[in-house]
C-alpha cells in the first residue's frame, strides 16, 4: 500500500512553518492516542504514521529531502522515526515531543543506547565522470568511539558511577502540591551515570572526531540531486548504539558545451550562413569524448534540431542511453571585407523568393497596411 503524504498526514500545507508543523502534531497526537480510541482497530498504525511524518518534517534537512524526492529520499535508509520501530518506541518519542519542554528535557536519556546522527556529504562531479561512473576516495569528519577509553569516557577504563542525584534514573523528580513534577537530571543531564575521572583524550565524551578514508563508488548515470547511502558510517552512537549512515549528495558541475535534460543532452551548434545555405557535413563532439559526423541539409534554419541516437547519457536504473540534440544556430558572417560585400550584393540583386519566410512576412504585412487604411 502506498504511503501517504506527510503533509496530508499532518493536515498542514506544503509551505507550513515549523510552528505549525508542531501545532499540528500535538493537536493529532491527542485525538489520535491509542487509549483514547480503544474501539477503533486501526489507531495504532495511525499513530505511528503520524509519529512518522512528524519526525521528518521536523528536521529541516530530512524536510528539504522529503520535499524534493518524496519518500523515495528514505528509502532503505534511516527514515523516519516510528518506521519499522515497535509501538512503545514510537509513543516515546511522541511523549517527548509533547512533554519535553514541559517536562524539562527529553526522556531518552536513561541509560539507553542511541543511534548516531546520519551525515551528509555534498560530491561535485563533471559532467563526463557522470556519464563514466567513477571511484573516488573522500574525506569525512565525524566521531568516533574514543580508543582510550572504549567509549566509556573514563580514564583507565574505569567505569562510570551511578549519578548520586537521580540514583541512575536520568530523571528527578519534585512534588509540587499535588502534582509531581519530571524534569531531567541536571548533575547527569539524563543519562544516568557520571565520569568522575574523564578520559583526558576525550573529555569525558566517549567520542573523538577524526578523519575517516572513504571509497565511494559512483555509477555511470547520476544526476544532481542523487543520493548514496553508506549505511554505519555516519556518526558513532552514544553508549553502544548503531552508527548513524552517510548520504552522499551529487552535484553535477555545468557543462561549457552540453545542456543536460535527463537522459537526453542538448549541444547548441553555430552553423556558418554558407553552409546552412549549401548543406554540408560538419563534426561535433560527444560526452563520450569522440567525435560524430553530421550531415546539415541544404536550407538548413536557425532552430532546426537534429538527433544522434544513443549518444546521450547512460540510464542510471535499467540499459541503454539517452540521445543528443544538436540545436542548429545559423550565424550571420561579421567583419565583411569589401569583395564579401560586392558577392553578397550580386547575390541579392539575383535572388528571387530564396527567403520564403521573409517574403511571407512582406505579404502579411502588406496586408495589414491595406486593412489599417480601410
Amino acid at each position: 500500500m502506498a504511503k501517504r503524504d506527510y503533509y496530508d498526514v499532518l493536515g498542514v500545507p506544503r509551505d507550513a512553518s515549523d510552528a505549525d508543523i508542531k501545532k499540528a502534531f500535538r493537536k493529532r497526537a491527542m485525538a489520535l492516542h491509542p487509549d483514547q480510541n480503544k474501539d477503533n482497530p486501526d489507531a495504532e498504525a495511525q499513530f505511528k504514521e503520524l509519529s512518522e511524518a512528524n519526525d521528518i518534517l521536523k528536521d529541516a534537512e530530512k524536510r528539504a529531502a522529503y520535499d524534493r524526492f518524496g519518500h523515495a529520499a528514505f528509502e532503505g535508509g534511516s527514515g523516519g522515526g516510528a518506521h519499522g520501530a515497535d509501538f512503545a518506541s514510537a509513543f516515546s518519542t511522541v511523549f517527548d515531543d509533547l512533554f519535553g519542554d514541559f517536562m524539562g528535557g527529553s526522556r531518552g536519556g536513561r541509560q539507553r543506547s542511541a543511534r548516531g546522527s546520519d551525515l551528509r556529504y555534498n560530491l561535485p562531479l563533471s559532467l563526463e565522470t557522470a556519464f563514466s561512473g567513477t571511484r573516488q576516495t573522500i574525506s569525512v569528519s565525524r566521531s568516533d568511539s574514543c580508543e582510550q577509553c572504549s567509549g566509556t569516557g573514563s580514564r583507565g577504563g574505569s567505569e562510570p558511577a551511578t549519578c548520586p542525584t537521580c540514583s541512575g534514573l536520568g530523571q528527578v523528580r519534585t512534588q509540587q502540591g499535588f502534582f509531581t513534577m519530571e524534569r531531567t537530571c541536571p548533575t547527569c543531564h539524563g543519562q544516568g551515570r557520571v565520569v568522575s575521572n574523564p578520559c583526558r583524550f576525550c573529555s569525558g565524551s566517549g567520542r573523538q572526531k577524526r578523519e575517516r578514508q572513504l571509497n565511494v563508488r559512483v555509477p555511470p548515470g547520476v544526476e544532481t540531486g542523487t543520493r548514496i547511502r553508506l549505511a554505519g558510517e555516519g556518526e558513532t552512537g552514544v553508549r553502544g548504539g548503531p552508527s548513524g549512515d552517510l548520504y552522499i549528495f551529487i552535484e553535477v558541475e555545468r557543462h561549457p558545451i552540453f545542456e543536460r535534460d535527463g537522459v537526453n543532452l542538448l549541444c547548441r551548434v553555430p552553423l556558418p550562413m554558407v553552409t546552412a545555405a549549401l548543406g554540408g557535413e560538419i563534426e561535433v563532439p560527444t560526452i563520450d569524448g569522440g567525435m560524430s559526423r553530421v550531415r546539415i541539409p541544404a536550407g538548413a534554419q536557425s532552430g532546426k534540431q537534429l538527433r544522434l541516437r544513443n549518444k546521450g547519457m547512460p540510464a542510471l536504473r535499467g540499459s541503454g542511453r539517452g540521445d543528443l540534440f544538436l540545436d542548429l544556430n545559423v550565424e550571420t558572417p561579421v567583419n565583411l571585407t569589401s569583395r564579401q560585400r560586392e558577392l553578397l550584393q550580386s547575390f541579392e540583386e539575383a535572388s528571387d523568393e530564396n527567403s520564403p519566410e521573409w517574403s511571407g512576412f512582406g505579404r502579411s504585412v502588406k496586408q495589414f497596411w491595406e486593412r489599417m487604411r480601410g
